[in-house]
């Protein structure tokens, strides 16, 4: 996933409204996004869904002080630290939030609001996490450093493959991620450092020439063996920077743990 995660959103902009940066309204406006409504299940001291408003306040009064992401992948658990349970929703899903300062993790279920084509619902199931280090999230510094090599290997992989700026398809990918870039300085929330905006904005580059070579049929590689190898070339590519995604996302938490802030 290299999308903006849903699980990004909750993060950011949770992480805002518990270093009272923004107010709860602006938090869940900016949460919800194009959704319909995002509600929470299994909340600790709750019998049923509630608000995202009225979660957030709860989970602060539980000694959360900050969010992790959480985007693992079949065989690569990014940002989790178990129990089983946890893993196994948060991989079906391919995305969690992990909170910081009590042992809760939220896992979304994204349901169909009416008919095809309205905006989704969202339902964050709270569940108890392990209290350890996420696997395998590098540092900022770290991921920009592997972001740099993956976006020079990304591009020799899809020029060797004749895909690089070839075609309309190819045009309209670059258009889409130029959208997202400037959206992308918004999703972040205040209090992030920019480093951490331009870690995620690269991400996202390297995302779209990922989406480019995988989810079009245009340049050298067309038949179902040649899209496979494609695949197989850019998996480390994509791996790196999902691993970058959640780096931004989770900055904050982690220079708070440092004791930077």
């Amino acid at each position: 996933m290299l999308t903006e995660p849903r699980a990004g959103r909750l993060a950011a902009w949770g992480n805002a409204l518990l270093a009272g940066l923004v107010s709860p309204d602006d938090a869940v406006l900016a949460i919800v996004g194009e959704d319909a409504v995002h509600r929470v299940e299994g909340l600790p001291g709750e019998s049923g869904q509630v608000g995202l408003t009225l979660a957030l306040g709860r989970l602060r009064t539980l000694g959360v002080s900050g969010l992790r992401v959480a985007l693992p992948a079949p065989g690569h658990a990014l940002g989790l630290s178990g129990p089983p349970e946890f893993n196994a929703r948060a991989l079906e899903a391919e995305e969690a939030v992990v909170c910081y300062g009590a042992a809760l993790g939220l896992v979304p279920d994204v349901y169909e609001a009416g008919p095809e084509g309205v905006r989704d619902e969202v339902v964050w199931h709270v569940l108890p996490v392990r209290e350890a280090p996420p696997a395998d999230v590098p540092s900022l510094s770290e991921a920009e450093r592997e972001l740099a090599e993956a976006l020079r290997d990304a591009t020799d992989v899809l020029t060797r493959l004749d895909v690089a700026g070839s075609g309309p398809v190819a045009e309209a990918a670059v258009d889409a991620y130029r959208a997202r870039a400037e959206r992308g300085r918004e999703v972040l929330a205040p209090g992030y450092p920019s480093r951490a905006v331009r870690v995620l904005e690269l991400a996202q580059r390297v995302g779209t020439l990922i989406a480019v070579a995988t989810e079009s049929g245009h340049g050298g590689a067309v038949s179902s063996s040649e899209m496979s190898a494609r695949r197989e070339a850019l998996r480390p590519v994509e791996r790196t920077a999902r691993r970058a995604q959640v780096a931004a996302y989770n900055s904050v938490v982690e220079e708070r743990e440092r004791g930077v802030r």
